[in-house]
């Protein structure tokens, strides 16, 4: 395990959140899949997925594009010390981060997203930094235990690590919630599960797929 190719997002609605994400990230992501499954959940799943761009003016664009295929707004794009983003929570109830470094637009406003970042909220940050280091992934930032960023390849997912509380705070909801996380990750790897219950399972290679 060096890397994340893929995210599964178990969801409800197969065909709704399918013609949802093919809006929002295009219908070639290569970083998205999605699958049905039923197992309960209620409130906070421990992760969001964030949007990395380039600019202010993309951030607003997707966050629009977001909103008008049937997103909640947790979090108006703003300023801030780091850069400029906003939150929304999709249909399904999976949170995206849409953010940039950039303070103003260089260029042409576009929907290109630049990164794709998986953010888990864990009990314990070191204990899960370690687990990962163990198993092949490179720090790629590390912030005590309050953030950990692995590094990545060009092309993969990228794993941050947040204090559930800390990433719950960021992304505007309650740290409060129960049951399945509906999200699987996939990489070359045996098939595990994380001191959180995060699952990783064998990677299929397959982009915004929909299986029953």
């Amino acid at each position: 395990m060096n890397s994340i190719d893929t995210v599964t997002l178990e969801v409800a609605d197969l065909s709704a959140t399918s013609r949802f994400y093919s809006t929002v990230l295009g219908p070639d992501s290569p970083h998205l899949r999605l699958r049905a499954a039923g197992d309960p959940t209620t409130g906070f799943r421990g992760f969001a997925l964030s949007l990395v761009v380039s600019q202010p003016g993309n951030v607003d664009a997707l966050v629009d594009e977001a909103l008008a295929a049937g997103a909640t707004a947790l979090k108006t794009p703003s300023k801030s010390l780091w850069g400029y983003g906003g939150v929304v929570q999709a249909p399904d109830g999976t949170i995206l981060k849409i953010a940039t470094a950039a303070k103003k637009d260089t260029g042409p406003v576009t929907r290109d997203i630049d990164e794709f970042v998986l953010l888990l909220g864990v009990d314990d940050v070191k204990a899960t930094k370690q687990f990962y280091a163990d198993r092949g992934l490179s720090v790629g930032k590390s912030f005590g235990s309050k953030y950990v960023e692995f590094a990545s390849a060009p092309g993969h997912v990228k794993l941050a690590l947040y204090k559930r509380r800390g990433l719950a705070k960021d992304v505007g909801v309650s740290a409060e919630g129960t049951g399945s996380h509906r999200l699987v990750l996939s990489g070359a790897a045996s098939p595990c599960r994380d001191l959180d219950d995060f699952v990783w399972e064998a990677s299929s290679h397959a982009p915004l797929a929909t299986t029953a």
